[in-house]
């Protein structure tokens, strides 16, 4: 009994208390303060938070408040869209401030993802990877918290069934007036059920109006110049 307990605690697959467990990690503001009720003060200043959600649909907009806090570098690796520097000028960030990493091997954006996080450099790095192993998240949580990064870790929904090793684990659905966010994991925590994040107050564009039945936002009729 006592190996497979030994086992399950490896895998860290069972919760094993102790009086640390209810010290809370220290917790960044997310700027949203529903959000920041529900995360016990926000984010995790440092560690993994993986984000199971679709996209486009708002998965990234909802941290740009967070964002905006920071002050070192913020790192982009294998974002799922062309970037929009003129847009993030806009939004108030420097564009030195800002790096995009793009890669053709997954391993090769662990690797940068790594290095980023344990250079001392960055404050967040954001990373789409479809599939993770234990061992490569607890090589991405050590090196963020050497550090003192935050990583984002998004992921689609249900790609694999068995729970990594992160400071918190997030899974965001579209709806009519925002995003449903479900607490799944979070460390110094309990995992709660899904609450509604109303946008209407912050990007109202993502709110979908009265009436209509999805939250997509509909484009512009495009102009016709005469030739």
């Amino acid at each position: 009994m006592s190996k497979i307990i030994d086992l399950l605690q490896h895998r860290q697959w069972v919760w094993q208390g102790s009086s640390q467990a209810h010290q809370l990690p220290e917790r960044v503001s997310t700027g949203i303060s529903l959000l920041d009720i529900k995360l016990q003060g926000g984010l995790p200043k440092r560690g993994m938070v993986e984000v199971q959600a679709d996209n486009g649909i708002g998965e990234l907009q909802i941290w740009l408040p967070y964002l905006q806090q920071h002050q070192h570098l913020i790192v982009f690796i294998n974002p799922p869209g062309c970037v929009n520097a003129h847009h993030f000028y806009h939004l108030g960030f420097d564009h030195k401030q800002l790096m995009f990493i793009n890669t053709n091997a997954e391993v090769d954006a662990l690797w940068a993802a790594e290095q980023c996080l344990k250079s001392s450099a960055c404050s967040v790095v954001l990373l789409w990877q479809s599939a993770l192993s234990i061992a490569q998240a607890k090589r991405l949580q050590l090196a963020s918290e050497q550090g003192g990064c935050t990583l984002f870790l998004y992921r689609p929904k249900c790609v694999q069934q068995f729970s990594l090793p992160v400071a918190l684990c997030l899974q965001l659905t579209g709806h009519s007036h925002g995003i449903a966010v479900q607490i799944k994991k979070q460390r110094g925590g309990w995992p709660q059920k899904s609450f509604m994040l109303s946008l209407a107050d912050y990007w109202p564009q993502l709110v979908a109006e009265q009436g209509e039945a999805s939250n997509v936002t509909v484009f512009p009729t495009p102009i016709r110049y005469a030739k």
